[in-house]
């Protein structure tokens, strides 16, 4: 009955931050598994390259889609129930993770509070990542890991991650050998019934899965692996020097446990006798990083699945240092540990990067009701950086969409310049290049964009009118900024008041005449 309690409360936990965390972290959160599951549900929404190349897993949107498939037989397919359902369901699998890594240490009860209490995976835990994925995953499959004994359960959950996440077999690569050295069973025996066996087993139904529904016969790993690692094509996306996730990363991704974690680390390498799952785990994680090091592109999600490993060599310090420490010290150091995480994830999950959040309620409620003076649905152009925004995933309606794309150089061009990057650039060009002229109903309805660039293109703003400020981060950034704008094209009849007065110098964009005589209308041509 004691560890129903401890999984109720974990359970509280992760589903308490289902509804705390309202901030946007990165694209593939919403683009990667939401956006996937809305298109392949209801028929329409967007996939990005990484789907049209093959490099991604069907597997995790499916899970998805069935619950938005169940929704739509009952009818409850909500919008709010459609993002509400998939955190929930993450949330769940994340506190079942989190409960294994309970048991897996022994049930100590630092392990319990470590794994509550870090800032990192209260903030990702939730959010429908592969990578929250992944972790939870390997968080399973190790707690089922033959540490003391024999047994190959963990194989599964490895296999499964392995195969969602290539990169995830830099963990299990050492940790495979480690098993195969100390089991006293048949190595070769234990390789092909166990390793080799399981391995096929899931890597069929994965290429089985994939194949059907990219709609041809593909290995989304090694598409995977053949994109991001041996043509580099992650470094589009920005790089970091080769140190980044030992000075950056991995601190960060811990936070305040760091410093349990060196400690840690320092009694491990004093003891390693007393330490021996510990000593094993700082071998994965040391060979992980070097790995992870090797390849430009850097994410801090990158080493979420890490976080089980560091917290265990953590926890396994801290229990036996317990016995001979005062209360006062032991809680003074649950004290600060605990404050320590809080505040991030305060910070992180409630004011930082809020407005793509509060804005796609309000893009929800103009694609449910506008219409123009033609009886037109709203159109709605995101002059953002790619994928700053949720899509139809939290929409829930087929209006016409565009944002600016920014696909990586597939095809080796020279001096190559995405849509976003080309924009950004000029975004006068940009306009007059992209949106007619005539008539003013084919311009889109709506504009979203961060506050600076509304300085930029204040004379095509004059058919606007401003219909929404959304806060959404504390400094202001060259391509983004502290608010979110969001603007409405005007009606005929209406005027710009407090849009004009503008400096009459201006480059020109979009001289339009006056409304009063609306040509009959035509194809949005800018979609």
């Amino acid at each position: 009955m004691r560890l129903l309690y401890v999984f109720l409360l974990i359970l509280a936990v992760r589903l308490a931050s289902v509804f705390v965390v309202q901030t946007y972290y990165v694209p593939d959160e919403y683009w990667q598994s939401l956006e996937v599951a809305h298109k392949i549900t209801f028929g329409y929404g967007y996939l990005t390259w990484e789907w049209v190349q093959g490099i991604r897993s069907y597997v995790y949107p499916l899970l998805i889609a069935g619950l938005y498939k169940l929704l739509a037989l009952l009818h409850l397919d909500s919008v709010q129930l459609l993002v509400l359902l998939p955190r929930i369901l993450q949330a769940t699998l994340t506190a079942y993770s989190d409960y294994r890594f309970f048991v897996w240490t022994g049930k100590r009860k630092w392990a319990l509070f470590l794994v509550l209490v870090p800032w990192f995976w209260f903030y990702t835990g939730s959010r429908t990542l592969a990578n929250t994925l992944e972790a939870s995953l390997t968080t399973i499959a190790l707690s089922y890991f033959p540490w003391f004994g024999e047994g190959t359960g963990y194989l599964w959950s490895a296999a499964i991650c392995c195969f969602l996440r290539p990169t995830a077999a830099v963990i299990w690569l050492p940790l495979s050998l480690y098993h195969l050295r100390k089991s006293r069973q048949n190595v070769v025996e234990l390789i092909l019934k166990r390793f080799v066996l399981i391995g096929l087993l899931v890597a069929s139904l994965g290429v089985a899965i994939d194949t059907y529904w990219h709609g041809r016969l593909i290995v989304t790993p090694y598409e995977f692996l053949k994109y991001n690692i041996f043509n580099n094509i992650g470094s589009f996306y920005g790089s970091h020097p080769w140190y980044w996730y030992f000075t950056v990363g991995l601190p960060t991704v811990l936070g305040i446990n760091t410093l349990p974690f060196i400690f840690g680390v320092m009694e491990t390498v004093k003891k390693s006798e007393k330490f021996a799952v510990s000593k094993q785990l700082l071998i994965t994680i040391f060979l992980t990083l070097l790995v992870l090091s090797a390849v430009e592109h850097k994410e801090f999600r990158f080493v979420s699945p890490l976080l089980p490993l560091c917290l265990y060599v953590a926890a396994d310090a801290l229990s036996k240092w317990s016995y001979r420490a005062s209360s006062t010290i032991l809680w003074t150091t649950a004290l600060v540990i605990l404050v320590g995480n809080i505040i991030p994830a305060w910070y992180l999950s409630t004011v930082h990067q809020k407005g793509p959040i509060e804005l796609m309620p309000k893009l929800r409620e103009i694609a449910q009701d506008y219409r123009d003076e033609r009886e037109h649905r709203a159109n709605i152009l995101f002059l953002m950086p790619c994928h700053s925004t949720p899509y139809y995933s939290h929409i829930h309606e087929n209006v016409t969409m565009r944002f600016l794309t920014c696909e990586p150089n597939l095809d080796k061009k020279e001096q190559y310049k995405d849509e976003a990057d080309r924009f950004f650039e000029n975004p006068v060009h940009w306009i007059n290049s992209n949106i007619p002229v005539h008539p003013l109903t084919a311009q889109p309805s709506h504009l979203v964009l961060f506050d600076p660039l509304a300085e930029n293109i204040s004379v095509f703003l004059r058919n606007y009118r401003l219909l929404h400020r959304i806060e959404h981060a504390e400094h202001r950034q060259s391509r983004t900024g502290r608010s979110i704008l969001v603007y409405q094209r005007l009606k005929k009849g209406e005027e710009n008041a407090f849009n004009r007065g503008g400096n009459e110098d201006e480059p020109d964009v979009h001289d339009h005449p006056g409304l009063e005589e609306l040509p009959p209308a035509e194809e949005n041509q800018f979609n």
